[in-house]
């Protein structure tokens, strides 16, 4: 519990922008990967606004680069599965 406040304490320092950004993608994601959209254009949106948060905090986290790498893996495998997901 401790960890989730100390994250939640951490993401509340970020600049406006940061913080938008981040809780927009993550929003869309949730919003387009539920079953009302059903459409291949619409999963495929999904993912790409996953890939984007991911990026997001691999740029963010660049002085950890173990993390950072894991972070841009992700966003990797969300923009092949967008892709995927489209055709």
């Amino acid at each position: 519990m401790q960890r989730i406040l100390i994250m939640i304490k951490l993401f509340q320092r970020e600049p406006l922008w940061f913080k938008s950004l981040i809780l927009f993608t993550l929003l869309i994601s949730i919003i387009l990967s539920s079953s009302i959209f059903s459409g291949n254009y619409y999963q495929g949106g999904s993912k790409a606004a996953a890939a984007i948060f991911f990026f997001a905090y691999g740029v963010k986290m660049r002085r950890n680069v173990k993390i950072s790498i894991l972070m841009f893996a992700l966003a990797v495998v969300c923009l092949v599965l967008a892709v995927l997901a489209i055709w």
